[in-house]
């Protein structure tokens, strides 16, 4: 058992750069950014699979040895308790009064009277009659508790492992009024489990309809988000009926044994290029990135593939509330879109698509590309006319975009049932107090009959010292016990 502690404390401490560090089965956006901010460390920090501590060999390793430590511990105990529960409870001691705590008087009833009437009082407790003595014993609960929250590991253990195998979690960014459809390509980051394929998807899809956003306006708290909700309209399956859901954080949508969950949101700006001779050759909206929480900064890149003689690339910078820091620079003062202005800096040249290397649609690489300028503030309308006659480029408006998750983990519901079983055990083994007690009743030298009781608790505290006090109290008044005849002494 030991070994097992140490190795659950081992699967805490791993934990630990989960809850601290950015994970790519949570927020792709947020593992991103932390790549911007830190462009030294993170390389050195994926190696390690700190963005994916979860899914990560160590952690696996880990996982696996608590599994057959628990296996290994609780199987044998299992089968021991099995035996002691249908055993009979000990045998009388033969000095009871050397037990923690023991009573000592004399009756006037008769010794099978005084084992009768113990067994009554003993009613909560497994009993079993010997000669001149009753052995009774209560808590088997206790250790039952113990079991079951052992066993419930395993079993929680063993549904993480199911839900690995035949489960997937994808990350996606929708724009507010484009749609998704569960297919491969329309994920942004997909984990599949060692099972599951494309053919093993299931075929909902959805449209983000609207998307709400409030923030708290005044006080120490402005700028926080108040609530996010998006209204979606979601087939189960090509041919269903469409329905309606209003996703919000911690609010999923259910469809198909999958939960699709809000992680957040941010801004897509919208632009529209053209070429020298005037024709469009790009139009939609583009999702930045959120660099600064509090503010929605955003960063984000424009690719123009489709344009000649050169290919165009902007990188730029979305700020909803336009606002200047003292030293004249422009940044955001709020994150709702009370005054949106987007800055570009354009490049020229090859975009690199066409390589076979992979790219991030969220950076620019701009080693076969030259800058040709850098445009003043933009709001929506307004136009920038690039150097050398290489086309124009309009910000056209924005909107919403909302990154989301998609889960299927078809040993949920296993998983919940063991986790409120080891709860369950947990209190048992807690709050059940394994007690033992023995009355012994044999004739004095008086003709009396001497009461011998003892008691032995598997726990400390003033618990056990006050119900053993109660009870031989009780016993006392059932047989109607003289004072002047009691010669015993209690300890406890």
């Amino acid at each position: 058992m030991r070994t097992a502690l140490i190795l659950l404390f081992l699967l805490a401490v791993g934990a630990i750069p989960g809850s601290v560090l950015p994970q790519h089965s949570v927020s792709t956006e947020q593992v991103q950014n932390y790549y911007l901010e830190n462009p030294d460390l993170a390389p050195w920090l994926d190696r390690f699979f700190l963005f994916d501590v979860y899914s990560s060999p160590w952690y696996a390793a880990i996982y696996l040895l608590l599994f057959i430590s628990l296996t290994g511990c609780v199987l044998p105990r299992a089968a021991a308790h099995y035996r002691a529960m249908r055993a009979q409870p000990p045998r009388t001691p033969r000095n009871l009064g050397r037990l923690p705590y023991s009573a000592t008087f004399r009756t006037g009833a008769a010794p099978e009277t005084v084992l009768a009437e113990a067994r009554t009082l003993l009613k909560g407790y497994r009993t079993d009659t010997a000669d001149d003595s009753v052995a009774a014993e209560r808590g088997y609960l206790r250790e039952s508790g113990n079991v079951l929250f052992h066993l419930a590991l395993l079993a929680l253990l063993v549904s993480l492992g199911i839900g690995s195998f035949l489960g997937y979690r994808g990350n996606m960014l929708v724009v507010e009024g484009d749609g998704f459809a569960n297919t491969l390509p329309s994920y942004d980051a997909f984990y599949p489990g060692t099972a599951v394929d494309a053919s093993s998807l299931q075929p909902f899809s959805f449209t983000v309809n609207d998307f709400e956003a409030s923030f708290i306006e005044e006080g120490s708290l402005s700028g926080q988000a108040a609530a996010f909700s998006a209204d979606l309209s979601y087939r189960a399956a090509p041919d269903a009926a469409e329905e309606r859901h209003t996703l919000e954080v911690n609010h999923p949508l259910s469809v198909d044994g999958v939960q699709v969950y809000l992680l957040g949101h941010g801004y897509a700006p919208e632009f529209q290029v053209t070429d020298a001779e005037g024709n469009v050759v790009f139009d939609q909206a583009v999702p930045f990135l959120t660099r600064e929480e509090a503010t929605f900064t955003s960063d984000g890149v424009v690719k123009v593939p489709d344009i000649a003689p050169e290919q165009l690339g902007f990188i730029g910078v979305f700020v909803p509330s336009a606002a200047r820091t003292p030293d004249g620079a422009l940044t955001s003062d709020f994150p709702a879109p009370r005054d949106p202005v987007v800055t570009l800096q354009a490049y020229r040249g090859d975009l690199g698509l066409d390589s076979g290397d992979p790219q991030s649609v969220y950076q620019l690489y701009t080693d076969q590309m030259t800058e040709i300028g850098a445009s003043e503030e933009m709001r929506p309308g307004d136009s920038w006319e690039l150097p050398d006659g290489a086309g124009t480029i309009t910000f056209t408006g924005y909107r919403d975009y909302i990154s989301m998750q998609v889960n299927s983990n078809p040993a949920r519901l296993p998983a919940l049932v063991s986790a409120a079983a080891a709860v369950l055990g947990l209190l048992c083994t807690l709050f059940v107090r394994p007690r033992r007690v023995w009355v012994r009743a044999r004739p004095g030298e008086d003709g009396r009959t001497v009461v011998e009781i003892g008691g032995l608790a598997k726990t400390e505290g003033a618990g056990p010292a006050v119900e053993f006090h109660e009870l031989s109290l009780r016993l006392r008044d059932k047989l109607r016990a003289r004072p002047a005849s009691d010669t015993g002494t209690e300890k406890e």
